[in-house]
Formats: structure tokens, sequence, C-alpha cells
């Protein structure tokens, strides 16, 4: 079980964490800025598809991204996240920003991802105080920069390594195991070889048996795959989504989230069947 807020999420199967981009230059291209009753509606059809928990970013933090100041951030971010209260599912919050993170627990998000892992200060604390949830990321660098010249010499080594001493400093501050979720950070600082072996080893990166987040959906590593733009990498992103399943992710942070969950019905139907077949139940 995921301690989220409220919440109490079972993580017999993958859950499907749905995007809310409300920032102006998403990467995707399905960023609503300061649209607000847009982001409203756009986060309702994710429910009604089938999410398990949304997640809001206010902030780009896509590859070569300009920082968001504080006050956009929250321009953006409070008002979505009021009118989400009471909407049946967990919202996260995607944010770096101590004070952000104090303001919309406050609003009652009950998921704080951080692609900074709380390393900034007053990060934990701001955390540490509340009972919601925390997805720890790694991240080699900072979005303006990260994907210049990344390097690793055992890049699943060295996110698991970076991943267990973030455990062992949000354990140490009062954050409980049963609150906190991992995330490899799949081209945050990755070439499309670390992506690839970080997909492959996924299991690796589940430090102490913690539940772990993937966050494929759409991004360029894909693209490079394909060779699609970001509007047609539908296709690749419900593969790398299973593929991530499969390799044991609790959570898919996806766009396309009745997409998802059909790929994922498909893929349980027949790991549910298999027993009855070995046992003779079925016909083969």
């Amino acid at each position: 079980m995921l301690r989220c807020g409220q919440y109490l999420l079972p993580l017999e199967r993958p859950l499907i964490m749905g995007i809310v981009n409300l920032t102006p230059d998403s990467f995707s291209g399905d960023g609503v800025a300061s649209d607000t009753a847009r982001a409203i509606e756009h986060a309702q059809r994710q429910i009604e598809a089938g999410a398990d928990l949304l997640d809001l970013g206010a902030e780009s933090s896509r590859p070569g991204a300009i920082p968001a100041s504080l006050d956009e951030e929250l321009e953006r971010l409070l008002p979505v996240l009021d009118a989400l209260a009471g909407c049946g599912v967990p919202v996260s919050v995607d944010t770096y920003k101590p004070e952000v993170m104090c303001a919309a627990i406050e609003r009652g998000a009950s998921m704080i991802n951080d692609i900074y892992a709380l390393r900034r200060p007053g990060a934990i604390e701001a955390v540490a105080a509340s009972d919601c949830a925390v997805c720890l990321m790694h991240m080699q660098g900072e979005p303006l920069t990260m994907q210049q010249s990344p390097v690793y010499e055992d890049v699943v080594a060295e996110v698991a390594g970076f991943l267990a001493e973030r455990v062992g400093a949000v354990a140490s501050a009062g954050i409980g195991r049963d609150r906190l979720v991992l995330d490899p950070g799949f081209g945050f600082g990755k070439t499309l070889e670390h992506n690839l072996a970080l997909l492959a080893r996924l299991d690796e990166t589940a430090v102490g048996g913690l539940p772990v987040l993937a966050g494929l959906s759409r991004k360029s590593m894909l693209g490079t795959i394909t060779g699609r733009p970001v509007g047609e990498r539908l296709p690749a992103s419900l593969s790398a989504a299973l593929i991530a399943a499969m390799r044991g992710a609790h959570i898919l942070r996806v766009h396309d989230v009745a997409a998802t969950r059909d790929a994922l019905s498909v893929w349980q139907a027949v790991e549910a069947a298999r027993p009855a077949f070995r046992s003779g139940l079925l016909p083969a």
C-alpha cells in the first residue's frame, strides 16, 4: 500500500497517473498555461478515462526549460488544485520548490513529485510535516543543461545508488517508507542508451522494494527510436508503458490514460489466465 495523504493506494496492479500540464511550453504540446477552465476540464477527462491519480505540473522540466518564477508557478497551480478538491483521486503536484510544496499540501495535494528528490533547502521539511506521499526522482544536472553531455559508468547502479541515498535522507527526517515512490528519471540527464538500460533493468531501481514510477510517455527517446514527432508517439508510449509494467513499475505517468488502461487490461487478462492454462482448466 502507498500512503498518499488521505488515500491508501493498493499496488497489486500498475496505477495510472494522468498528466495535467499547466505550462505554456510543455514538450508534449498539451500544456494549458493559465487557462484554468481548460486545465480543470482536462483533469476531469483524465479521471473519467480511468486515471488512478493526477499529476499537476506548473513549471516545465523539459530539456532546456527556463525556470518559472515562484509567483508564476503558484498562479498556474493553485486555482486548478482548489477546483480539484474532492475529485475522488489523489492529486500529485510536480514541483521542486519548497514554497510550492507547502502551498500545495495546504490546499490538499496528496503527493509531491520532485525532480530534485527533496534536495533543495527546506524541501524535506515541507513534506515531512505532512502525510502526503513523495516521488523521489533521479536527475543528472538540471533541466536547462541536463541533456548536454550526460555520462555514467553504470547508469543503473548509479541511479539506484542515488535513490538509496535519498531514501536514507528522507527516512532520517521522519518520512515513512509507506509514503515513498522512486523514479529513475527517464530523459533527465540520460542518453538513449542510458534510458534503454534503465528500462531493461527497471526492477534494479526499486531500492528496498519501494514502488517505482515510470514516466516514458511521448518522450524524445521514443521519437529517436521510431522517428515519430511528439504527436505521433502513442503506440511507442504504450509499448514503453507495458515494458515498464512487466519490469515492475507500480505507477505509470502518462498523457493518454484511456489507451494505457486498455493496453494494461489486455496484459493483465493474459497474466490472470496463465495459471488456468498451466493447470489444464482452460484449453491450450
